[in-house]
């Protein structure tokens, strides 16, 4: 017998035509945006006290963060993902490199569910 968690990881696919699209161009953009800030500008600050590329790439940064979390949100409500889940890849724009292991991730589970499913 099937639990109620199984259920929701099969219930069937609704369509996310756009929505996986946007999802993996903003965890790209915050990924690579993360890692610019990360390993330039703040190496350029705390080493060579050049703090202006950190004002910029931060608030830079900081917009393409809530982009991601638009469009993790909009893709989390369309595939059904519980609220835990969602968090943890909204996390994953916080963390160098996560951004990208995380796209891949859902990118896999959403294909392999819709080829199932069609």
């Amino acid at each position: 017998m099937s639990s109620p968690a199984d259920a929701s990881k099969h219930a069937p696919l609704r369509p996310v035509g756009p929505r996986l699209i946007a999802y993996r161009i903003a965890a790209w953009v915050t990924g690579v945006g993360l890692l610019v800030l990360t390993f330039v500008a703040l190496p350029l600050k705390y080493i060579w006290d050049i703090p202006e590329p950190t004002t910029v790439v931060g608030i830079i940064h900081g917009w393409l963060y809530m982009i991601y979390i638009v469009c993790t949100l909009v893709l989390a409500e369309r595939v059904r993902w519980k609220p835990v889940r969602a968090l943890l890849i909204l996390l994953a724009g916080t963390i160098p490199i996560a951004s990208f292991v995380a796209e891949r991730k859902v990118t896999k589970e959403i294909e392999s569910r819709q080829a199932a499913a069609g």
